[in-house]
């Protein structure tokens, strides 16, 4: 279960609760939930196994997990180093990011209070001054964490912070629900316009699908390297995956509605042109304006509530992310890991800080670290686990934890599944994005 846990609170972040909905919204509504399901299974699941099964079987990151399959060829090292890279500039501007959560937070306590100066002060996301303060506190949090360890750090915060996010989600779907507008926003969600269907819409579900999970930046080999030896992988994979799929279901069961809730009220979230609001608007001017006319103590708790959430999803994912690196440094270099976590997020954080006072060098490095880095990193690892350890390797070590697995029907699709149907889709993903078909 600590796990399962700290796996899906790997992958369950602000691209579930904000990314994901916005998304939905934006595409079709439920055609959109029904194409990202079917990819979240058919291609983020099978690399989500072959990424733990590495990890579990090297006990090692994804540097070393790489090293040790590959034979030590530098080759494969770098495939490992390219994930873990990734990981790190992700981390580098999702720590800013995160710290705008966090700022709202305040925002809202401050304009209950009737600051409204200080309210607009704190919650402008252009102030670089203001941005470094909550990446540094972010920062610091994440690390406090990952000084714990696996047992009495991740472990324990995901089996606290998990189950916290999932009842704050219900009680706010309870009462979002109920009010005026948002059966128009559960219409659009739950019933699927198929019309709306294009390859756009299909890569669109496809990244959402592999960034949400976590795949290609070896997040979960790291975590798959600290799994017993005793536990069935493909169970723990799905496991992970439901959960995954679960909670972005109930955040565009809570966003969407909300939206419209939010336009029933007189606030647009539409555009001149009729298009949605862009996901960064939507989250940080479009809702707190509407918890801002809702007013008085109840908007307070809402619009607290709802920025304390994407604090918690946000979280989980930034000691994922700082836990690969400072995993490497401890197995490949001998470092401590008070050692190890201090200088590894201070480093992080020092670019978090550049891009504190720039907050435009986010939308390249969500890019190129993103969109490009992570499908390349997970098109690697298939290729990797299919043709060079080959699958019956992995499959063996799966053995393990599940007997039955070589006679299963797990064994016959899987391996269709990593060398033929995931590499393919994730390559035609990625040239999309790059604009060469």
């Amino acid at each position: 279960m600590g796990f399962i846990l700290a796996a899906a609170g790997s992958a369950v972040g602000l691209g579930n609760i904000w990314g994901f909905p916005t998304q939905v919204a934006s595409n079709g509504g439920a055609a959109f939930l029904f194409i990202y399901l079917l990819c979240a299974f058919a291609i983020g699941f099978p690399v989500m196994v072959a990424e733990i099964t590495m990890g579990r079987k090297t006990g090692r990151n994804p540097v070393g997990a790489f090293k040790v399959l590959g034979n030590n060829k530098l080759v494969y090292s770098a495939i490992g180093m390219w994930g873990l890279i990734c990981g790190v500039m992700i981390l580098a501007f999702y720590t800013v990011i995160a710290g705008w959560t966090v700022s709202y937070v305040f925002e809202e306590v401050f304009f209950y209070l009737g600051m409204t100066d200080w309210a607009s002060w704190i919650s402008n996301t252009g102030n670089g001054p203001i941005n470094a303060v909550f990446a540094t506190v972010f920062m610091g949090a994440t690390i406090s964490i990952i000084l714990g360890g696996v047992s009495d750090g991740i472990e324990r915060a995901t089996k606290f912070m998990m189950p916290l996010l999932l009842i704050i989600l219900v009680v706010m779907i309870g009462y979002v629900v109920l009010q005026p507008g948002a059966g128009v926003g559960l219409e659009v969600y739950l019933f699927p316009d198929f019309s709306k269907v294009t390859p756009d819409l299909v890569l669109s579900a496809m990244g959402q699908a592999f960034f949400s999970l976590s795949l290609g930046m070896g997040a979960l080999i790291t975590y798959g390297s600290y799994l017993s030896k005793k536990e069935n992988i493909p169970e723990a994979a799905a496991y992970v995956t439901l959960m995954d799929a679960f909670i972005a279901f109930l955040a565009g069961l809570l966003v969407i509605p909300t939206m419209y809730m939010a336009q029933a009220q007189g606030v647009p979230i539409f555009d001149d042109s009729g298009n949605l609001l862009a996901s960064a608007a939507l989250i940080f001017q479009v809702l707190p304006e509407l918890f801002h006319e809702m007013g008085g103590l109840l908007g307070l708790i809402f619009g607290g509530t709802f920025f304390f959430l994407l604090s918690i999803a946000a979280l989980t994912s930034t000691i994922s992310l700082l836990e690969v690196p400072v995993s490497y440094a401890i197995d490949e270099h001998g470092l401590k890991r008070k050692s190890a976590a201090t200088y590894i997020g201070g480093g992080v954080l020092a670019i978090s800080l550049i891009i504190s006072f720039d907050t435009s060098l986010i939308d390249h490095f969500v890019f190129i670290f993103n969109e490009i880095g992570l499908p390349l990193g997970g098109f690697l690892i298939c290729l990797f686990l299919g043709y060079y350890w080959k699958t019956d390797n992995a499959l063996a070590e799966m053995q393990e934890g599940y007997p039955t697995v070589m006679t299963s029907f797990f064994a016959r699709v899987w391996p269709v599944f990593v060398k033929v149907i995931a590499p393919l889709a994730i390559l035609y993903n990625l040239l999309s994005g790059l604009g060469i078909i």
